[in-house]
């Protein structure tokens, strides 16, 4: 089977395999209520999780940790239409098998559940610019594991021959979207770790390993970031949320929809209004469906309509991601943040973008000097009405993916380290600072080698 999105062919790469997970056995992502467990008759051994048996209830969480989930991939079919029902395999959004990078393809859910088999650095690459992968944290994880697989593919015998692949990999995959500050620190702080290594051999494994640590400590990051967010949502409160900004932005759990989660999970009784997020509609697609999964009370929105409950009274807070923080507070996220943040402040609610601290970039000063990603003109024209394209044929388009919030909107920034209140030049510096070492270092240049 060829599918393609906004005119890219999945066949470009003809290695990249679809993993498509038989219907037997864990959630079910279609032609069955959501949350619902499989039915008994359907339940059989030879599913998903190399042959284990199916659950009789539904796990608790769409993407929950299994050490090494993607080490016994399921039976899968390749290039061919998949069943009509697909289940949610237990994984991480992105993670390491067997020499592969598994990721969930973004761009088909919530119709279909697939995953995606990917063997080199370009394919990565064309992964995060297609946007079957997204969100800064995954897009960091992805990148790092594509630069393992750069490692492990270079036929190089020598330390300066493989650091030269290494470094002409970081490139593709750095230029593959240039507004999220975590795809280059994710490299740079492999490229730091392989380069303290003095042969072919301890640069492949190091590679591996940095990658790994990335991830692993991704899920960590986001769960103390919940838990810290959870203590601003008192019980009862609705929350606006925009884009999507949960496991599927992340390695697993979440950023602002981690915080929701704890509340949640807290036994808080919350509910969210969910922006729809044209034009790739990441509210409609991806949050609605997280939220759907997780039993957590929601009402998916027209992105025009957030200002009317806000001006109304019936939002207590807002809670966004961003994909690169500056050092003054600017705060760079999916484009239509800065309205949320203009009208949030206008009528008296607090604004909070919640981010790692690997997503604040000291190192640019303002919001003013953040690039920001021109998206392809496909993602607005295609859109459809009844069938048909929205926009009349050969319209001039403009396609920011991401606008800037200026720091006066924003009330805080929720960090796995604390929230950084104003002025933010000091106290985002300090929640930095209290981040691990070497995940801090990964902003310095590597040595060549």
């Amino acid at each position: 089977m060829t599918t393609s999105l906004h005119g890219t062919d999945i066949n470009t790469y003809s290695t990249i395999k679809l993993v498509f997970c038989q219907p037997t056995c864990g959630w079910l992502a279609q032609q069955l209520p959501f949350g619902s467990s499989v039915p008994a008759k359907s339940r059989r051994k030879g599913g998903c999780g190399g042959g284990e048996a199916a659950p009789t209830t539904p796990h608790p969480t769409p993407f929950p940790h299994r050490a090494n989930s993607c080490a016994s991939p399921p039976r899968h079919l390749v290039d061919k239409t998949p069943s009509p029902c697909y289940h949610i395999r237990r994984m991480r959004t992105v993670e390491w098998n067997r020499d592969k990078v598994c990721l969930i393809d973004q761009r088909v859910l919530p119709a279909e559940y697939r995953v995606l088999q990917l063997e080199t650095p370009k394919e990565v690459a064309w992964a995060i610019r297609d946007m079957a992968v997204r969100g800064a944290p995954a897009i960091g994880a992805a990148a790092a594991f594509g630069l393992a697989l750069a490692a492990r593919r270079s036929p190089a015998r020598d330390r300066a021959g493989l650091w030269r692949d290494l470094e002409e990999a970081a490139a593709v995959l750095r230029a593959a979207r240039p507004t999220a500050v975590n795809l280059a620190w994710a490299l740079q702080r492999v490229l730091n770790r392989v380069a303290a290594e003095s042969d072919p051999q301890g640069m492949r494994a190091a590679a591996l390993a940095e990658a790994q640590a990335i991830a692993d400590e991704d899920v960590a990051i986001n769960r103390r970031l919940g838990e810290i967010g959870a203590a601003l949502i008192p019980d009862g409160a609705t929350i606006l949320h925009h884009c999507n900004t949960g496991a599927l932005a992340t390695v697993d759990y979440g950023t602002a929809l981690g915080v929701i989660r704890t509340a949640h999970e807290q036994g808080k009784r919350v509910h969210v209004l969910v922006d729809e997020t044209r034009p790739l509609l990441q509210g409609a697609r991806l949050t609605a469906w997280e939220l759907q999964q997780l039993g957590i009370p929601f009402t998916l929105i027209a992105d025009n309509a957030a200002g009317h409950f806000l001006r109304t009274g019936q939002v207590d807070i807002v809670l966004v991601g961003a994909d690169r923080v500056a050092a003054n507070g600017d705060v760079a996220n999916k484009i239509g943040t800065y309205k949320l943040a203009v009208v949030a402040k206008e009528n008296g609610v607090p604004f909070y973008p919640c981010v790692p601290t690997s997503t604040i970039d000291l190192s640019t000063p303002t919001g003013d000097d953040i690039p920001i990603e021109e998206r392809p003109a496909e993602e607005v024209t295609d859109l459809t009405f009844r069938g048909k394209p929205i926009a009349p044929a050969g319209v001039r388009v403009a396609n920011p993916a991401f606008d800037i919030t200026p720091h006066r909107y924003v009330t805080g920034i929720i960090t796995e380290n604390g929230i950084a209140y104003p002025p933010f030049t000091v106290t985002l510096k300090r929640v930095v600072l209290s981040t691990p070492k070497r995940n801090k270092d990964a902003a310095a240049t590597a040595p060549s080698c």
